[in-house]
This record gives structure tokens, sequence and C-alpha cells, in this order.
């Protein structure tokens, strides 16, 4: 008889000020966060970390303001990675994370890797050059249009220009990127998707890729 895989549950950071709402899937092994890009929300990692519970704990969180987690003063790359990085310490499971990063996402994952323990980083869907300057603009140089119809629920965009305006000081990448991504020290090449929302065009074909890492 095979073991029913685990459920996802979901869960509150405890700070007022700085509340993060996650969803968890898997009690033990190293753990996965997936960090959904600007005007998405944790939903889109769902059909991956499906795939993966059984051999890891995932972890996706609603960055602020979107999706269950409430806005807040201070939107930087450094505070939201320290915040992110208590919520993993947390967990107790003593091992570095592989942190991989949406859309803009991408440059919060590698300012999360410059400042903690990261097992190794992937990005997928990065921006390059400035941001689109308004909601349309930036949904249509994402790529949605590629998220087949039946995945299109998990990537339903908050279409709120107050966002834009709040992580406006994601534009610049981070200056440095410590970790080689997507596989520090495992020889292997990075395991970058073939098309726009690659996680959600081929879920299973992305968790292989993050089984490989792990």
């Amino acid at each position: 008889m095979q073991p029913q895989p685990p459920r996802r549950s979901t869960h509150a950071t405890n700070s007022p000020l700085n509340r993060i709402v996650y969803d968890r899937w898997g009690q033990y092994g190293r753990p996965v966060l997936l960090l959904h890009g600007l005007l998405f929300d944790r939903t889109m990692w769902w059909p991956v970390a499906a795939e993966l519970a059984t051999e890891c704990t995932v972890i996706a969180p609603d960055l602020p303001g979107h999706g269950q987690t409430p806005p807040r003063s201070d939107y930087s790359l450094e505070r939201i990675a320290a915040d992110l990085a208590g919520l993993v310490h947390g967990l107790q499971l003593h091992r570095a994370p592989i942190v991989v990063g949406h859309g803009t996402a991408a440059w919060l994952a590698v300012a999360f890797a410059d400042a903690y323990a990261t097992h190794c980083v992937l990005t997928l869907d990065e921006p390059t050059g400035a941001l689109p300057g308004t909601v349309d603009g930036l949904l249509g140089a994402a790529g949605l249009a590629a998220v087949p119809e039946h995945y299109r629920p998990f990537a339903e965009p908050r279409r709120d220009p107050a966002l834009l305006k709040a992580y406006a000081g994601w534009k610049e990448q981070p200056p440095t990127r410590r970790l080689v991504v997507a596989g520090a020290g495992t020889g292997r090449p990075a395991p970058a998707p073939d098309r726009a929302f690659g996680h959600l065009t081929d879920p299973e074909g992305f968790a292989a890729r993050l089984r490989a890492l792990l």
C-alpha cells in the first residue's frame, strides 16, 4: 500500500508587522523555498509542490501585498529576505534551502543567497532591464499566455498598480551573486525551463529538475 502524499497546510509567521502567510508540504528533508513573481501569489507553485512533497519540505509564501500576506511599509529585498530566512530557520530542518525565484522574485532569491546559507538558487523568467510601468505591460512581458488553460487558475495575477509602486525598488538587481545559480557545487548545468512559466507548462518536468538538486 502506497503512503499518502503530504497534504498542503497553510501557516502564518507570528510577527504582526511583517507577517507572511505560506503553504507547506512535507515535514522532513531539505527545504525548497518557492517564490512567486510580482502580481502573482503562492498558488502558482501548487502543481510543482505536489510533485515534490514526498521527498523534501516545500515552502511557498505569499510575498507582502500578495495573496493572504498583508501589505507592509518596508518592501526592500533585504527586509523580505530576512523575514524568509527567519521562516525557514523556524522550521528547524537544519539544512540550507534550495531557493527558487520566478520573475521579479529571481532578484529576491539572489538577495537571499547573498545573505543566508543556501544550497543553491534557481531562477526562471528573470526580467531583463527596467520593469514595465503598467500592470498590462508587466503581464505582457511575463509571458503569461504560455500557461496552458488547465493551469491558468494557478497564475491569476492581482491587477493592482499600487504593487508596482511598492516594489519599485526591486528594479535594480542585487549587486552580487555569491552562489552559482541553480547548482552550486553540483557540477550540473542550470536546469532552466524552455518556455515562460516553465513550472506551469510542465510541472512534472520542473519538479524533476529541482529533485536533481536535492
